[in-house]
């Protein structure tokens, strides 16, 4: 029987790029819900950190000391360059608070973005997803951090339907069409997410050998 790896995200799109990532790993994945860690109140708290690594950390910490389980976490975002960042580590929160909806969210936040970047030019657009992702073996024990990015700049319209977020906006460098218009197989071999979530597979191969 395989070992279990709980992945710390409640996300839908990120749950489905990350079993695909994952599928070799040689552990069993779950995720909260799969364990009846239901959301609680206090989760509300735990992405306040000033960085991608902060929140990673934060989340895998929570989530391996109620699951008493080895537990990977990821954080990640848009960042365009023109505006200092932004959104930044508040990608997901960007336009208001997290709805529970998460079309609602990703409308909202996409509006935000284009109205901040009304009559740029495409300079200004020069953007890039980052991620981070910690894997703890239990949560008190030593963080191990990977880093994957892309990039691209923001178009001025949305264009696609594919992913989730602020994929019909991001236009890829590497793909040279959004990811709204990518494939998951496309996205998934130059993503942000991808890429830090490969490094962490090649680390776990060769250290659980």
């Amino acid at each position: 029987m395989k070992p279990k790896l709980l992945v710390a995200t409640r996300n839908p799109g990120k749950q489905r790029e990350i079993r695909a990532l994952l599928s070799d790993v040689g552990f069993a994945l779950e995720f909260p819900d799969d364990r009846g860690l239901w959301e609680r109140p206090e989760e509300a708290a735990i992405e306040d950190a000033e960085s991608f690594t902060g929140n990673a950390r934060r989340k895998a910490e929570y989530f391996a000391k109620l699951a008493g389980l080895p537990t990977v976490a990821e954080d990640s975002g848009l960042e365009v360059f023109a505006i200092g960042g932004a959104p930044g580590v508040h990608s997901r929160r960007f336009a208001f608070p997290p709805a529970p909806d998460t079309a609602e969210q990703d409308a909202a936040n996409n509006t935000e973005l284009l109205r901040r970047l009304a009559g740029a030019s495409a300079d200004r657009r020069r953007a890039r997803y980052r991620c981070v992702v910690c894997f703890l073996e239990r949560h008190d024990g030593v963080p191990h951090l990977f880093e994957g990015d892309c990039l691209g700049r923001i178009l001025t319209a949305p264009e696609g339907s594919a992913g989730f977020g602020y994929d019909p906006l991001f236009h890829s460098d590497d793909l040279a069409k959004s990811f709204g218009l990518a494939t998951p197989e496309e996205k998934a071999s130059v993503s942000h997410r991808a890429r830090a979530f490969r490094a962490f597979a090649e680390w776990l191969a060769a250290h659980r050998a």
